[in-house]
Formats: structure tokens, C-alpha cells, sequence
């Protein structure tokens, strides 16, 4: 029986994360994990990541509800990296869009809109 991967968490003691859906395979966004947060994601069956801006520990969904349930958590051949499948509830993005990725280098938006930011967020 395996141990689990040591993840390489670095000398920012981050790595990127990817959230991929489930059932389509769209990528939905890129974020940071560090220990605490893969912890509280497989503890929780949620998705956790780490907050570089505010450098604190966030569950995503928390203030939305359109939490991430994780299906599997998968880790790079460099285990530097982390691969999120997740079920999504409600948009991913905190601009209302399924995925953050909504857009073409272009500017051309190409993503579904999934709820109104204002509705949603406190500002």
C-alpha cells in the first residue's frame, strides 16, 4: 500500500492547482494550494486553495456557495503541480462565467454566463 506522492510544495510553498469538471473535462480555473489547503480538501471533500493576495487559507465557494466538490485529486509527473476534478456548483469564476478561462486572448468571450456577480458578492 502506497504512502501517498510528497508533493514538492516549493520554496513559496505553493503549487498551482487546476479545477477540471467532472463530467465535461472544461477547465475551470487555476489556483494555489499549499499543505493546509490540500489538508482541508481531502479532509472536507471541498476545495480549498491558498489566497496569495489576502496569504490565507479560502474554501472556494465559501462566500458564493458555488462550492467545488472534489472527486479526485491528481499530482504531476514532477508532483509540482495538482489536477483538481471537481463537480461545480453554480459558476466557477467570481465574474460569473462556468470557467474563468471565458475568453480568447482576443477579448472575445466564448464562455456562458452562469450567475450575476452582483447578486452574489458583498461589495
Amino acid at each position: 500500500m502506497s504512502d501517498g506522492v510528497d508533493i514538492d510544495f516549493g520554496e513559496d510553498g505553493l503549487v498551482p492547482a487546476v479545477a477540471q469538471d467532472a463530467d465535461s473535462g472544461e477547465v475551470l480555473m487555476l489556483a494555489y494550494v499549499d499543505a493546509e489547503a490540500l489538508a482541508a480538501t481531502r479532509e472536507t471533500g471541498l476545495a480549498h486553495y491558498h489566497s496569495r493576495s489576502r496569504d490565507e487559507l479560502w474554501q472556494k465557494g465559501g462566500s458564493s456557495g458555488h462550492v467545488q466538490r472534489v472527486e479526485e485529486v491528481r499530482v504531476d509527473c514532477d508532483a509540482d503541480a495538482l489536477l483538481y476534478v471537481v463537480e461545480q456548483e453554480g459558476g466557477a469564476c467570481h465574474t460569473g462565467y462556468e470557467s474563468c478561462f471565458h475568453r480568447t486572448v482576443d477579448g472575445e468571450v466564448v464562455g456562458e454566463r452562469a450567475f450575476d456577480p452582483d447578486e452574489v458578492y458583498d461589495d
